[in-house]
């Protein structure tokens, strides 16, 4: 039987085969969810391999998916997200990835997200480091930055039009070395690996969210909400390389409640 993280990497394999395949695909299947974002047969197909493979090899542990709901309980929960940034997957661009995680006793213990149009993949496991490199590799250990002062750092906004205050968010930003918006997984796993120093998410899902707290963590790093607790349900997300998260928290509270 593999392990948690193994059964992970082997949901994604499953997962990156079923996304590229359908991948700037003609004739996908779209439907409007009652916010309005869209959902693909890709979303749904995923999710659904991905559960399939969770109930054979742990037929005893709760799932939670963006787009069948919940089922199941007990300690151990597994989250997924089959396409995060499912708008860059209609218009073909390659900044989409899938998400896993898995919570044991309120906590996240594994998480991946894998993006098969980049060729790269992030993983970790509490306690044991975060790992990059393409699907099927031992990858690379990762770690944040050690960029402590704002003036120097780059910060990727998740949207600026969905902050409650744009404008003082933007010149939160206005701050920083430089600015970007990248947004979903993307910003993140920037994070973890360096590239960035931090990153604004003003509105999620706890499945949009839950790999990226273990990667960012055992990549050195912090992954709180805006208002610097470790809850993943709070609605919003802010990543740093730990070094900033005080600052940027702080800056927020005086800015604005994104709860």
């Amino acid at each position: 039987m593999p392990d948690d993280l193994e059964l992970a990497l082997r949901a994604a394999d499953f997962a990156d085969r079923l996304t590229l395949s359908m991948f700037r695909s003609g004739s996908l299947g779209i439907e409007l969810k009652a916010d309005r974002s869209p959902v693909t047969e890709a979303d749904k197909g995923t999710e659904a391999v991905v559960r399939e493979l969770v109930a054979q090899e742990r037929p005893g542990d709760a799932v939670l998916g963006e787009e069948m709901g919940s089922s199941g309980r007990g300690p151990r929960r597994w989250l997924i997200d089959p396409i995060d940034g499912t708008v860059n997957f209609l218009r073909g661009i390659p900044v989409w990835a899938t998400l896993l995680a898995l919570e044991v006793d309120g906590v996240i213990d594994v998480g991946v997200v894998s993006a098969p149009a980049l060729g790269r993949r992030w993983w970790a496991r509490r306690g044991q480091g975060c790992y990059a490199g393409p699907a099927g590799s031992n990858g690379q250990r990762v770690q944040v930055s050690a960029v402590n002062k704002l003036s120097e750092a780059t910060v990727s906004l998740g949207g600026i039009g969905l902050f409650n205050e744009p404008e003082r968010v933007a010149r939160l930003a206005s701050r920083a070395k430089r600015d970007r918006g990248f947004g979903d997984f993307w910003q993140h796993v920037l994070v973890a690996e360096g590239g960035c120093e931090v990153a604004l998410d003003p509105v999620v899902s706890i499945w949009d969210i839950a790999p990226l707290q273990v990667i960012v963590e055992e990549a050195g790093g912090r992954f709180t909400n805006f208002s610097g607790e470790r809850q993943l349900d709070g609605g919003n997300a802010l990543s740093s390389n730990g070094a900033l998260h005080d600052e940027i928290v702080s800056a927020l509270s005086l800015s604005e409640d994104q709860k």
